[in-house]
């Protein structure tokens, strides 16, 4: 059996996370396409690309030969047919939409090579469904990128009922190449594997707040400077087993009962939806963005991660 052999990639969508995916194949040496509807579309999407390239080489992540060679791979296009059918890798990241999703697949299923490898970026939604109506399920996966994707080390691979286990290594060994620290997720359950996580955390906070335990700011200088300061260094589960297993199952036995076990999330989470009150979009949350800066927050985050990128590798400015 042939080895499966990536040679260019088309990466569908310029928003959030397009260009910095495509900015990651191209840092593996993979020539990579962002794909857009419109060309002024898809020229931002690689200006994006380009400007996050320049500040891993700004920050000592990348070599000034690295990110020129990569800058170098990276092109846009609104020529959508062309560039599916020469791609060995297609990764969509469009909108959380069941129905966007599968009509994506399934004409790109029938434009692409039978070689080539279908991916979504999708952060929950099942790969299985996604893939209903392509002619080879077998080569479809979900690869997860974390955001921001030229950042964050994490890329979730979740196999789909139909998922080849030769296609899932292959992608894992590609991403590794790239640099990124990917995991393969055995089961396409609703979350993948970090969303579960940081799922039960979410509607525990929403939850605390709705009885008055703690507040917004209070919650998250806990996650900030007691478990999450710890975690990148030590997973929950070494806790456990550090701590010893007898007392982590006390205090769970203890704790559960009190804990938010509802199907759903809180109530108090549904009431500032159902207020309008969205975030730092809307100006109003969980926090009152007025006298708050969402993009100080993203700068505040941002720098972390280079921060802790440059410590694990060693390097300093």
């Amino acid at each position: 059996m042939h080895a499966i052999e990536f040679t260019r990639a088309a990466v569908i969508g310029t928003g959030m996370m397009g260009p910095g995916i495509a900015l990651t194949l191209a840092l593996g040496g993979l020539p990579s396409t962002i794909l857009s509807r419109t060309g002024t579309r898809a020229a931002e999407g690689v200006e994006k690309a380009r400007a996050q390239a320049q500040m891993l080489a700004s920050s000592g992540l990348a070599s000034a030969q690295q990110v020129e060679r990569a800058i170098g791979l990276i092109t846009g296009s609104t020529a959508f047919e062309e560039t599916v059918r020469v791609a060995s890798l297609v990764v969509e990241s469009g909108p959380e939409d069941m129905s966007f999703k599968q009509d994506l697949f399934a004409r790109v299923d029938l434009l692409a090579s039978p070689q080539a490898v279908l991916a979504s970026n999708t952060s929950g939604m099942s790969i299985t469904a996604i893939a209903a109506r392509c002619t080879r399920p077998e080569r479809v996966l979900t690869t997860h990128f974390w955001n921001p994707p030229h950042l964050m080390p994490l890329v979730e691979i979740v196999r789909g009922e139909k998922t080849s286990e030769r296609v899932a290594e292959a992608v894992r060994q590609l991403l590794v190449s790239c640099g990124k620290t990917p995991v393969v997720v055995k089961k396409d359950r609703p979350g993948q594997l970090g969303n579960r996580l940081q799922m039960a955390l979410m509607r525990e906070a929403a939850y605390i707040i709705a009885e008055g335990i703690a507040d917004a700011d209070d919650i998250d200088t806990v996650v900030k400077n007691g478990l999450g300061l710890r975690m990148p260094a030590y997973g929950i589960l070494e806790h456990l087993d550090v701590t010893g297993l007898d007392l982590g199952l006390a205090v769970v036995e203890y704790v559960a009962r009190d804990l938010y076990n509802e199907p759903r999330a809180p109530e108090y989470f549904r009431d500032l939806v159902r207020r309008g009150d969205l975030g730092a979009k809307t100006g109003k949350g969980f926090y009152d963005w007025s006298v708050k800066s969402a993009v100080e927050v993203r700068a505040r985050r941002d720098q972390f991660l280079v921060d802790v990128l440059r410590q694990r590798r060693g390097k300093t400015l």
